[in-house]
């Protein structure tokens, strides 16, 4: 894994800012990190990676895109982060080894660039898992909170201006909250929720304990326990074995008036199901950063359901992301260049 090279020569594909482009250098010197800002996407917010769909480059311009790219033996970011132009730069340069992904969920978008077994099992695919896990967590514990508390009246009757009589919130230290998912985001929850006094029960693949987790409960298992629970936070990626994971069973066997919240992907969740959960109440609240199509459609009920609150998968945006990233990065050039199992490999079979 070019471990005798002297430069591994690494193509920056997206507009990393020009002094974390250094940083990466100065933290692994090996790497000859090679970059042409007048190419670039500009970003519209941090960590916009994807780039300005409006911004159209020349066609020069992109012939030089395209012949910087198809130089690498390591690509950061997928170019555009388009899962096409990821299968075209694959096939026109053998030399590729490696390539960083910016989504923490990355998988899909390597699953939709339909590689062949050949070129998936020639190239590394890794992604930012782990980078978006504090701000996540943050939002799920606002999420649950937001329903705990009862947004939905709160704004309700001030916007009526109605002085309620006083009337029983919810309360974390009171409450059982299951994450579906103790990976980096999952971890990250686990730990506030139990911080602020709630009974955590968790998920993961492994089984191994997770630091504030009183209790690991098998997937297999997840049906059986949460009529138990008055929370479930999902965190789960999107793969095949979790696609609507959390839809019309699970949600038959929930405890009345749970609350959710998904800051993982938005196929885990049947919307459909959900939406009959809400109707009757056995859902009390649902906070969705995440959806089975995004942007959502104008047409969902999701938009209109008085105890829903959406957001357009904004929540692991942050200012620090891109540093975080190109940390990691750095890292894991090292452990290429010393022959090291990199960090974050996507499994190319489930694309997880």
């Amino acid at each position: 894994m070019h471990a005798s090279a002297e430069r591994l020569r690494v193509v920056v594909a997206t507009d990393l800012a020009e002094e974390l482009c250094q940083e990466i250098e100065r933290l692994e010197p090996r790497v000859e990190l090679i970059r042409d800002h007048r190419l670039y996407r500009p970003m519209r917010w941090a960590a916009d990676f994807g780039g300005d769909p409006a911004h159209k480059r020349t066609e020069a311009e992109q012939a030089d895109f395209d012949a910087l790219v198809d130089s690498a033996d390591v690509l950061f970011s997928i170019p555009d982060v388009s899962p096409a132009d990821l299968a075209r730069t694959v096939r026109a340069n053998s030399r590729l080894a490696w390539v960083q992904i910016m989504a923490a969920g990355g998988g899909g978008q390597v699953k939709a660039a339909d590689l062949t077994s050949d070129e998936l099992e020639r190239i590394t695919f890794t992604t930012t898992a782990g980078v978006h896990g504090s701000t996540l967590a943050e939002y799920a514990v606002f999420g649950v909170l937001a329903g705990a508390k009862d947004l939905p009246r709160i704004r309700r009757a001030q916007t009526d201006r109605t002085w309620e009589d006083r009337w029983e919130m919810r309360h974390l230290s009171e409450m059982t909250v299951l994450i579906l998912g103790l990976g980096g985001i999952g971890t990250a929850a686990a730990q506030r929720f139990s911080a602020l006094g709630a009974r955590v029960w968790g998920t993961s693949r492994s089984g191994h304990p997770v630091p504030g987790v009183d209790r690991m409960v098998p997937l297999d298992e997840v049906d059986n326990v949460v009529g138990e629970v008055d929370a479930i936070v999902v965190t789960l990626p999107g793969t095949e074995s979790t696609t609507h994971l959390v839809g019309e069973e699970l949600l038959a066997r929930v405890k009345p008036g749970v609350i959710i919240a998904n800051v993982g992907r938005g196929t885990v969740i049947d919307e459909s199901a959900l939406l009959a959960a809400l109707d009757d109440e056995r859902v009390a609240f649902a906070a969705l950063d995440v959806f089975e199509e995004e942007p959502l459609s104008e047409r969902s009920p999701l938009w209109e359901h008085p105890r829903v609150l959406i957001t357009p998968h904004t929540a692991a945006l942050s200012s620090e992301e891109e540093a975080r990233i190109a940390r990691l990065f750095a890292e894991n050039a090292r452990r290429f260049l010393d022959g090291e199992p990199l960090k974050n490999v996507v499994d190319t079979v489930e694309f997880y």
